[in-house]
């Protein structure tokens, strides 16, 4: 069997399924019940100081 076929007949069966599955662990990562916070709180960043430039303690964190 040559090169490409062999890489092509991994491609299509094994490769295939690992993608999916790493695609589905991203997905379920990102759905967790603990990220609803984290991600809104990330959402929000520009917003955060609108009204007045932050202090240096708010700076940092």
């Amino acid at each position: 069997m040559e090169t490409y076929s062999l890489l092509r007949e991994f491609a299509d069966s094994w490769m295939l399924l690992f993608l999916f599955l790493f695609f589905m662990a991203i997905v379920f990562w990102v759905f967790r019940p603990g990220a609803t916070k984290e991600y809104r709180d990330t959402a929000n960043i520009p917003f955060r100081h609108e009204d007045k430039p932050a202090t240096n303690e708010e700076a940092r964190t």
